[in-house]
């Protein structure tokens, strides 16, 4: 398909548009609908325009964002009137929802840090706690001592905190042990729990069958008396489990009689070996709900079976259930977050730690320059959806980008640089502001006087053809000829009619290095102004955005966040 000139205006007003609005940048996947909502016309031959889109977004990409400005004048009027924007309106109403009566909670468990997972039960709890002014209790389940990371209970105060979430109780289920001991006897006083020492395959076997092992109908007293002998010690790890019972004709098996209780030897990380029985997940979570006084539970669907576990443990102390919430699952694709991986990863050197760029931990996300907010506005959108999805890091960098923007200064950084030759006469001065919607910044001045060498990435050296004519960024046309450049001028007309914009360092840069999440390394210089932002945000230009720390011997680290 040959691209016309109405629809090639068409591209390069939409381009210039959107790389305005997400400071400077724009790209091609973002494009396309956009450009077929107004052109639905060429819907069928979208493949064959992706190239003139994509030299175009490259083109525009390039541009500062005065140079952007300035050229969307001459294409404003290929925009269709925008309709207002209807506002969103975030999250939907609870059921049986009070205003002040209100009480959620976040319950990880601290095998290790948070990571993005994590971070929708922490703003989604912490969003309606607030929509309804009620209380936020923060409960670390800590009762299977053998996936339990010491350093994990300060790590998730810090991150739950780093996620804006203040919480207004805080609990720890291991000093809750003689409350879930209380229970257990008090169900099996009742006849609603047993104590099993048939051979574990036996008793499942049997579960699945819908039929009973002898001693599900022993008397109370009996039981008490195995209760007891798990505490004390007599039975080793697997000869005795305390089951709730359920119902054995349950159309799904896993629900039928669950374990509530066994017996763990080893000596837990906080408490040591003061107790060696435990409870399970959906034994202490179901007491901890009522005795909190929790009145809706937010969690995945893959939590159905436990709700309906936890729910026969309400139904035998006669408790009022909360309301339950089973949202959609979400897939998360080129991110590491399982726990295992991470730690082993850590102890082999092959992650630098919890906070390493490559990771989805709320460290490793921070340590690039995400937002917290970002994550938070992502979640809400998100909200309570039952229906599954796939994570879009798209998205959230596009809210990422509006968040710190405003507050990023412009550097340039040349990675993989070679040095060039500049030939000509006369002193020219690039007065670059740091950031171009806030003057008051201040400028990167920089005085150029020819003859000259100047730093520039080996990928645009490479892309440049013999003769050809480009622009140093801010400062003033070249021309290519052979193995140097030579001085061609001031004319910015050049840019209309698609003349490559590159970014360089004359003198002396900072040596720098930037980690990306994908594992890539890039080395380069830096201008030296960026000594100005260490632990915070820039934007290198044509590059992306990097939050700095420095090195002890200097050098400039930059952990990629995104384009």
């Amino acid at each position: 398909m040959t691209v016309d000139q109405g629809l090639r205006d068409l591209i390069y007003a939409l381009a210039l548009k959107y790389a305005i609005k997400y400071g400077g940048k724009t790209s091609t996947k973002s494009l396309v609908g956009k450009i077929i909502a107004i052109r639905p016309d060429i819907r069928s031959k979208v493949r064959e325009i992706i190239p003139e889109i994509e030299r175009i977004v490259k083109e525009v990409n390039e541009m500062t964002l005065e140079e952007q400005k300035t050229l969307l004048e001459k294409y404003a009027e290929m925009l269709p009137e925008e309709k207002p924007k209807e506002e969103k309106k975030g999250l939907p109403p609870l059921s049986g929802a009070d205003v002040g009566k209100v009480r959620m909670r976040f319950a990880p468990g601290p095998s290790g840090p948070l990571h993005i997972g994590h971070s929708r039960a922490v703003v989604l709890n912490d969003e309606y706690v607030k929509m309804y002014k009620g209380k936020f209790i923060l409960r670390l389940e800590d009762t299977n001592p053998k996936n339990v990371l010491p350093e994990a209970y300060e790590m998730i105060k810090e991150d739950v905190s780093w996620l804006g979430a203040k919480w207004h109780e805080f609990y720890i289920q291991s000093d809750r042990m003689e409350i879930y001991y209380e229970h257990a006897r008090k169900l099996l006083e009742m006849g609603k729990a047993y104590i099993c020492t048939e051979d574990p395959e036996v008793w499942r076997k049997k579960k699945v069958h819908g039929e009973k092992i002898p001693e599900r109908e022993l008397p109370p007293e009996d039981q008490l008396e195995k209760w007891e002998k798990m505490l004390d010690g007599n039975y080793k790890p697997g000869e005795a489990v305390f089951v709730v019972k359920t119902d054995l004709n349950h159309p799904n098996p896993a629900v039928r009689d669950f374990v509530g209780f066994r017996i763990v030897e080893e000596p837990h990380p906080r408490i040591g070996d003061k107790y060696r029985v435990y409870p399970t997940y959906n034994f202490a979570v179901a007491i901890d709900d009522h005795l909190m006084g929790i009145t809706h539970v937010l969690r995945g669907k893959d939590h159905l079976v436990n709700t309906m576990r936890q729910e026969y443990i309400y139904e035998h102390f006669g408790w009022e259930k909360p309301y339950f919430y089973h949202y959609g699952l979400v897939s998360m694709e080129n991110v590491i977050l399982k726990t295992t991986v991470i730690k082993e990863g850590i102890k082999k050197g092959e992650f630098i730690g919890w906070d390493d760029p490559r990771l989805g931990t709320l460290r490793a996300l921070a340590k690039r320059g995400i937002s917290p907010e970002a994550l938070r506005k992502y979640w809400i959108d998100v909200g309570l959806k039952e229906v599954d999805i796939k994570f879009s890091w798209d998205i959230l960098y596009a809210y990422n980008r509006e968040l710190i923007d405003r507050e990023a200064n412009r550097y340039f950084f040349v990675w993989d640089p070679i040095k060039v030759r500049i030939k000509g006469t006369g002193k020219y001065e690039a007065k670059i502001p740091k950031h171009p919607n806030d003057l008051s910044r201040g400028y990167r001045v920089r005085t150029v006087e020819l003859p000259t060498e100047v730093y520039i990435s080996r990928d645009d050296w490479e892309s440049i053809k013999e003769g050809e004519l480009f622009r140093l960024k801010d400062l003033f046309n070249v021309k290519r000829v052979k193995d140097y450049l030579e001085y061609a001028g001031n004319d910015l007309s050049i840019i209309k009619r698609g003349s490559k914009i590159i970014h360089w360092i004359c003198g002396e840069g900072i040596k720098a290095v930037v980690y990306k999440p994908d594992g890539s390394i890039l080395e380069g210089i830096c201008e030296p102004e960026v000594l100005e932002s260490i632990g915070k945000v820039v934007q290198f230009e044509r590059f992306g955005y990097c939050r700095i720390e420095r090195l002890p011997d200097g050098t400039v680290v930059g952990y990629f966040a995104h384009s």
